[in-house]
């Protein structure tokens, strides 16, 4: 008797077992879990891209500025870092007071006036 109770208890226990993991796989593959695991796994990924992007931008800064102080030293442009003298003349000399502008031409021999026959 108790056999037969062992082994009606061990049968319901794994039925029960089996039931929870199906469904709780079952709820894993609808649509929006599936959706949301997607967008998680997305933006991680984003995370861990932008880190290292971040990083690389980092890397590049600080050797091109090594880099930038070596071909100064070699080339002597940090040996007098004065700006150049202004210059002493206009770019452009603008010596009218008032803008010139030409006069127009009316070269049209019909007139505007919308009320007229035509």
């Amino acid at each position: 008797m108790f056999r037969r109770t062992f082994w009606f208890s061990t049968g319901v226990a794994a039925g029960v077992w089996a039931t929870t993991k199906v469904n709780r796989k079952l709820r894993q593959l609808t649509p929006e879990s599936l959706a949301a695991t997607a967008a998680n796994k997305a933006l991680e990924t984003g995370a861990r891209l932008k880190d290292r992007a971040v990083g690389f931008a980092l890397d590049v800064r600080d050797n091109m500025a090594l880099r930038e102080a070596e071909l100064g030293e070699a080339l002597g442009l940090h040996e007098n870092p004065e700006l150049p003298a202004p210059r002493r003349y206009p770019a452009i000399e603008n010596n009218r007071s008032t803008p010139q502008y030409p006069e127009r031409i009316d070269t049209t021999t019909h007139s505007h006036n919308r009320n007229e026959d035509h």
